[in-house]
């Protein structure tokens, strides 16, 4: 009876001296992601040790969201916080965090990261003016839409959750080794499917896709919104009709969260298919799934 005693108790003493990483019934830790792309990234790169919540959906402009109760909840019990920044979320986030009130995640804290922070912005406006529409000081906030961005946000990500997560350091480098061998084949892999679109003459609706233009090489030839975030004047439809006929535009992009009527004018007007685009990852799917998506769309209007 002593020895079975005896062997409980050192049973008892090795479970105590594991390792955090092991102790199978720690809670997760809570990540609020401003926007589905950040939800994706951070799943890859956190596994099951995290629970993620996304604020918004791929249906959704993220430059308009309203901090809703349920929103200030999950942002109060957030260890951290992955936004775009970049003042994207301007309009609602400050207001989301003073109501959180939550100081883990506050900006300036090891539990509040902004991507746009880790990478380089195209589009630094270098004048701002309310009647320019909605133009942001820092940069264009779409980065997403570029692979080799997100693989930068990637590994300053993980950098983050090992630093405020230390006793699973080992998982989250082991997550972020296979994200990244995983997404440069992607890479490579898209590259070559996007080939033929390389060249290729676009008309876009809002300049959410400038990213994803740089990296496929796509040239843009017009935009329909004549000031950021602002509906088209028929004024300047007329002069985007003019452009058009003069280049023989090849496809509109049209983000399929905003309204699709100037760009079936301009259609119907040029004869210029229109191709809906997600501009984040959809419900259910990560974010492999997405550019593969984005690539298929592209591809199967081109002519």
């Amino acid at each position: 009876m002593l020895n079975k005693k005896i062997s409980v108790l050192l049973c008892y003493v090795t479970l105590l001296s594991l390792p955090l990483a092991y102790a199978k019934t720690e809670d997760p830790l809570n990540v609020f992601a401003c926007e589905p792309e950040w939800a994706a990234l951070a799943t890859q790169l956190g596994g099951e040790r995290l629970a993620v919540y996304s604020a918004t959906s791929a249906k959704q402009d993220p430059h308009h969201i309203q901090a809703r109760p349920s929103l200030i909840a999950k942002a109060r019990n957030a260890d951290l916080l992955i936004c775009t920044g970049a003042e994207l979320e301007v309009g609602w986030l400050p207001i989301l965090l003073r109501k959180a009130g939550n100081g883990k995640i506050m900006h300036g804290q090891p539990g509040h990261f902004s991507a746009a922070e880790h990478v380089q912005l195209l589009e630094q406006a270098t004048r701002l003016d309310r009647s320019m529409g909605d133009v942001h000081a820092a940069g264009n906030p779409h980065f997403h839409l570029d692979p080799y961005r997100i693989r930068q946000i990637a590994l300053s990500l993980s950098k983050t959750l090992r630093a405020i997560d230390p006793a699973y350091q080992t998982h989250y480098q082991h997550q972020l080794t296979l994200f990244i061998q995983r997404f440069d084949s992607s890479i490579a892999k898209w590259e070559a499917l996007a080939k033929p679109l390389q060249g290729k003459k676009v008309v876009v609706h809002h300049d959410t896709w400038i990213y994803l233009e740089q990296w496929l090489k796509l040239n843009k030839v017009a935009t329909l919104e004549a000031k950021s975030g602002i509906p088209p004047s028929s004024t300047h439809l007329s002069q985007v009709l003019g452009k058009v006929h003069a280049t023989t535009a090849d496809f509109i992009i049209h983000t399929d969260y905003q309204s699709d009527r100037a760009a079936r004018w301009l259609s119907e007007k040029t004869n210029t298919p229109v191709i809906s685009l997600s501009s984040s990852v959809a419900n259910g799917e990560d974010i492999f799934q997405w550019f593969d998506r984005l690539i298929n769309t592209l591809l199967e209007t081109t002519p």
